[in-house]
């Protein structure tokens, strides 16, 4: 029996749905029913609820051999880190509880820092719960920046032509598909071939600067002369607040890009080709600009 938390998300859906394409048993844990009916007809078992409420999880995780752990993100948590850790020790208790024996968390770039991590900073303390628990044997899936995040883009390019955010233009980072850590994660939990504490980067098909980026999408969606322009700091909370973050998630974000411009957040994460993931930039543009053409 496998545990899929953010089930009805970008990678919590394909890890259910392969799971269930190869015959595994699987509940998933969602907080939208209406999203989770695809997966139930499949033959999920739902559970309805936060991965915050411990007793729904001792119910889901009982008779479990394996979880997939992920904190659902809140752009309006008053207090992001608050948000995380709350999450974090829910499912690690009931993991604790039930006895689970195996877990592969959804983890990040950045969480080797002790300090000025932002966003990612409760991901290590959920690492670190996990990591806690005796006899656990835990995955920690550590991907980069998700290819994902650009879709907050398609607004800033519709209003005011161009690409933007703190990030540095020519700061060049790795990037992946979302789908990618999905399709790791799926095997990884299908043949629970792990042992002990470990961690694995997942560091997308290559390196890329934003720069990059603009020129491939700008090329997708007709726009050739897409530019990506570097925000300043309280540019990019005031959007952020704009589009309906709360200023605790704003100054997260913040602290985790001035350490990601500084070589801080990567600086762990090298290159394999056991961590290099398959989707391009370039295949990914196609996402992009089917969504960017049904926005208005």
């Amino acid at each position: 029996m496998y545990v899929i938390t953010g089930a009805t998300g970008n990678t919590g859906r394909p890890i259910a749905t392969a799971l269930l394409n190869t015959g595994k048993r699987v509940r998933i844990i969602s907080r939208n029913q209406e999203k989770a009916k695809d997966l139930v007809s499949k033959g999920a078992e739902l559970f309805v609820g936060e991965t915050s409420d411990i007793k729904l999880l001792t119910e889901a995780f009982r008779g479990a051999d394996a979880v997939y752990a992920m904190i659902p993100p809140d752009f309006t948590a008053p207090d992001f880190y608050k948000h995380q850790t709350k999450h974090a020790d829910a499912m690690a208790e009931a993991v604790k509880q039930e006895g689970v024996k195996y877990v592969v968390s959804l983890s990040s770039v950045g969480t080797h820092l002790e300090k000025e991590s932002g966003v990612v900073f409760g991901l290590r303390y959920m690492e670190q719960k996990f990591n806690s628990i005796p006899g656990l044997n835990v995955l920690h899936l550590r991907p980069t920046y998700f290819m994902e995040n650009s879709f907050s883009m398609i607004e800033i390019i519709k209003k005011m032509g161009i690409m933007g955010s703190p990030i540095k233009s020519d700061l060049r980072m790795n990037m992946i598909a979302a789908k990618d850590i999905a399709e790791y994660a799926a095997k990884r939990l299908s043949s629970l071939d792990f042992s002990g504490k470990s961690i694995q980067y997942l560091l997308g098909q290559r390196d890329l600067t934003y720069s990059d980026v603009a020129r491939i999408f700008g090329n997708e969606i007709g726009k050739q002369d897409l530019k990506y322009i570097e925000f300043s700091f309280d540019e990019f909370t005031k959007a952020m607040v704009g589009m309906g973050a709360s200023p605790s998630m704003a100054e997260n974000m913040n602290t985790f890009i001035k350490s990601m411009n500084e070589g801080k957040v990567l600086a762990e994460a090298k290159r394999t080709p056991q961590n290099t993931t398959p989707t391009s930039i370039e295949e990914f543009a196609k996402t992009f600009a089917y969504l960017y053409n049904k926005t208005k």
